[in-house]
């Protein structure tokens, strides 16, 4: 679909809405605006005045959705343009995972707390998952309880917020109260019907429960400050196949081996947020937060006769598991106030993010029965220090408004860390025959141990007007220099034009980049692979190298440069009585893309190939390698259209809403391929599975169709999300797998037992326990431990059952 096709589409669409949405009754006034400072640094601008598409999610809103226990899924559920998949067997990526904006990568999505830059995980994903090579922020670090609202800008923004922000902006906001406060017990369970290739089964698992709490205190005579806190309590899912009974005939029944779906997690999260005025034009403002959360996830179960399995240890085969410590924490403050007519915010935050990774119930089969059962395997720290200066000031040019000028400087400093595992994680014993690690997940070593760290400074100016009551603009420009790779230069021009109090245009063009993390400049990580080599075993030298490596180098590795974008949008914004319609088209041209590239060689390297590059490396005793590299070029077409009726029927209230969201990338150049061998080569750099991912990894459609409805104490919801399916691509033809359509229905029931002061509310998410197409038993392994597809949008957990109980004093 070309661009102007997708213009056209989104002025047919608002057409349309307009058409049949004038003949509606308009008695009913709509309510008041939510104010956004996310994608403007003009004061007192409304969702629907602002030059961009910008959602406003507000916290009470965020905490309906379920058990209220992960901000990225309650986004998903609400916000059509953001997906959060639920990878399973995929190493750290089962712990921390990416949420995607417009289909685009996690890590080109930037997320700001309270206005400034939050930090990243310190883990890449490296797996076979959605978000693959991107090391993002990680939104459920933070606590529903402690959010006021969630701002998501639809719209590339670097050059008002710098690196990152190609597909949009996520701005939380945390809550600010002096007084009054809250507490919020939820519980669920899933009660669903497993149908798998080989069989089915009732499961009943994946216990969740949480409570949390918020209070506002007073701060002298006009400050606050507020504090949230939560405790979450979740049981693992599996969704497993059953065993292959033809390949494992010893277990002699039905049985499951593994353990696939959502990782047993158990977390606490403290966060505080304050405002204290210091005289009548300045205050000062700060924030801190924490969490800490252990969690457990299963890899790919062993059977009682896999190549590393020690029989005298575990007869019957075993399942190991990776569990992780994460910590996080976040501090901010500043002041803010006015300083020779310009509104001035100067404000510094520092935030770190630390996963330290243990394999148990495993084994290093190299060491026999002598081996221990759980090993420390590593860990991995990212922290970010970061000072920003922003000043403000309203000119009068004549214009139908003053012009609003904002500059600012920041200053960043980044830091990575890996830590290696003890010895027994990564050792080979005695047996030359078994692989020399901890199985599940071998510990990093010592030659993988990391530390290191860069700075960049950066530059803005914006500049925002009304040439008539009609007519806004919005122009920006930003200047970067990074320590490790130079600089760039981002600029941003938006408009919109109010055709009358009812229609008006906007659009934008806009240039970004995102920087290449230290994450894909730094993570290194090799493992001894006992891989079926023609047909018989051997034990692999594998790993993930940086650019920089005398490895990577010599197969034809360069330094990393960052990916640039170019923007488009066009909109139309409709708005008559209690009728609101958004309908935005974009088009995001992504160049040099940062991929992880996959190992050298590999199954699909012909054989005298595969003996070159093995030349090659064997000075470095590596048998196969990979390392991150440029080179994907993308094009992401797509249509946001958003529309809300309120309806005033007396003594009771009715909100609708459908949003839609229709995203399609396709990839326009792949990198070339290094000189390494004049013998012929495979797309081995990207192939077709990663490619595959990037176009068909995430939906094309999704719709979100949903109903508020209000009556003295009573109160319900009903949501319908429809997926189109989405494809999990295989390098081998003949063994892609599809999700299939699917639509979604959710419903809760509230009631107020004691008027404005607690609430008791019961759901179902996932009525008709709807599953994405189950993993056919030829692709699957003997054990069955994948049951259905990881890049599934809406995950594959079934039925959800919950109650919650809300108290406010």
């Amino acid at each position: 679909m070309t661009f102007r096709a997708m213009l056209f589409a989104a002025a047919s669409a608002g057409t349309l809405w307009a058409g049949g949405a004038a003949a509606q009754p308009t008695t009913v006034n709509a309510e008041v605006e939510e104010l956004v400072v996310t994608g403007t640094r003009t004061e007192g601008r409304s969702r629907l005045e602002s030059l961009a598409p910008v959602d406003v999610l507000q916290g009470d809103v965020l905490a309906r959705q379920g058990n209220g226990a992960e901000l990225a899924q309650a986004l998903a559920n609400l916000t059509p343009a953001v997906n959060f998949p639920r990878p399973a067997i995929t190493d750290g990526s089962d712990h921390v995972r990416p949420a995607t904006l417009r289909g685009l990568q996690p890590d080109q999505t930037l997320v700001l707390i309270n206005g400034m830059r939050g930090h990243t995980s310190a883990l890449i994903n490296v797996n076979t998952s959605i978000g693959r090579g991107a090391s993002a922020f990680d939104l459920n670090t933070i606590p529903t309880v402690a959010v006021q609202q969630v701002e998501v800008l639809r719209e590339g923004a670097a050059a008002q917020y710098g690196s990152d922000a190609i597909a949009g902006v996520i701005n939380i906001r945390l809550r600010e109260a002096r007084e009054g406060g809250g507490a919020v017990l939820n519980y669920g369970i899933h009660d669903t019907e497993v149908k798998t290739s080989r069989g089915e089964r009732k499961a009943h698992d994946g216990m969740t429960q949480s409570v949390s709490m918020w209070q506002g205190l007073p701060l002298g005579d006009e400050g606050f400050v507020t504090l949230s806190g939560e405790y979450l309590l979740r049981k693992s899912t599996n969704r497993s196949d059953f065993a292959n009974a033809t390949a494992l005939p010893a277990y002699g029944r039905p049985i499951v081996l593994g353990r696939y779906g959502d990782p047993e997690l158990r977390s606490w999260s403290l966060y505080a947020n304050a405002g204290l005025p210091l005289n009548e034009t300045w205050e000062a403002y700060g924030y801190a937060g924490y969490q800490r959360r252990d969690t457990s996830a299963a890899a790919t179960a062993r059977a009682y006769n896999n190549a590393n399995n020690v029989p005298a240890v575990y007869p019957g085969g075993f399942l190991p598991k990776i569990d992780t410590d994460i910590v996080d924490y976040n501090v901010q403050g500043g002041v803010r106030g006015e300083m020779a007519g310009w509104r001035t915010d100067l404000g510094v935050s520092y935030g770190k993010n630390e996963l330290e990774y243990y394999t148990v119930n495993s084994i290093n089969a190299s060491f026999g029965a002598a081996s221990q059962r759980n090993f420390y395997s590593g860990m991995l720290g990212y922290d970010q220090f970061l000072v920003n200066l922003n000043v403000s000031r309203g000119f009068d040019f004549g214009m139908a408004k003053p012009l609003n000028v904002a500059a600012g400087v920041e200053y960043r400093r980044e830091g990575f860390e890996i830590g290696a595992g003890e010895p027994a994680s990564y050792t080979q014993g005695p047996d030359p025959s078994k692989a020399g690690l901890s199985q599940g997940f071998g510990g990093f070593r010592p030659s993988n141990a990391t530390d290191v760290n860069r700075h960049n400074w950066s530059a803005y100016l914006d500049v925002e007007g009304q040439l008539t009551d009609a007519i806004g603009f919005d122009v920006a420009a930003r200047y970067e220099d990074y320590s490790d790779f130079g600089s760039e230069v981002t600029g941003k021009l938006s408009a919109r034009w109010d055709l009358n109090e009812n229609i008006a245009l906007r659009g934008s063009v806009s240039t970004g980049f995102k920087a290449p993390a230290l994450q894909q400049q730094f993570f290194t990580y090799t493992s001894t692979n006992n891989t079926l080599v023609g047909t018989t075993f051997q034990l692999i030298e594998v790993g993930t190298f940086p650019v920089s490596s005398p490895v990577a180098r010599a197969l034809g590795a360069q330094p990393l440069e960052p990916e640039t974008s170019t923007n488009y949008s066009l909109g139309l914004v409709y708005r008559r009585g209690p009728f609101e319609l958004t309908v935005d088209a974009y088009q995001i041209e992504i160049e040099n893309r940062i991929v992880l590239s996959e190992n050298l060689p590999n199954n699909n390297t012909p054989a005298a190939t595969a003996a070159a590059i093995r030349t090659i490396l064997q000075p470095f005793g590596i048998s196969a390698a990979r390392f991150f590299i440029n080179g994907v070029d993308t094009t992401t077409k797509g249509v946001d259209a958003v529309a809300r009726y309120r309806f005033d029927l007396g003594d009771s209230r009715l909100d609708l809403t459908a949003a839609l969201n229709l995203n399609y990338t396709n990839i326009t150049k792949t990198p070339d391929l290094p000189a390494i061998t004049s013998l012929p080569q495979p797309t081995f750099l990207f192939d077709r599975q990663a490619r595959l991912t990037f176009e068909k990894g995430t939906p094309e459609r999704k719709l979100v169709l949903s109903g508020d409805w209000s009556r003295d104490r009573l109160g319900a919801t009903v949501r319908m999300t429809a997926y189109d399916s989405v494809l999990l691509p295989q390098n081998a033809l003949g063994s892609d797998q599809t999700t299939g359509n699917a639509a979604l229905v959710d419903l809760e029931a509230r009631y107020e037992v004691l008027e404005d002061r607690a609430t008791l509310a019961f759901g179902v998410n996932n009525v008709l326990d709807e599953y994405p197409n189950y993993t056919p038993g030829f692709v699957n392994s003997p054990t069955g431990s994948i049951g259905f597809p990881g890049y599934s949008p809406f995950g594959f957990n079934g039925r959800f059952l919950y109650g919650r109980l809300s108290v406010n004093w």
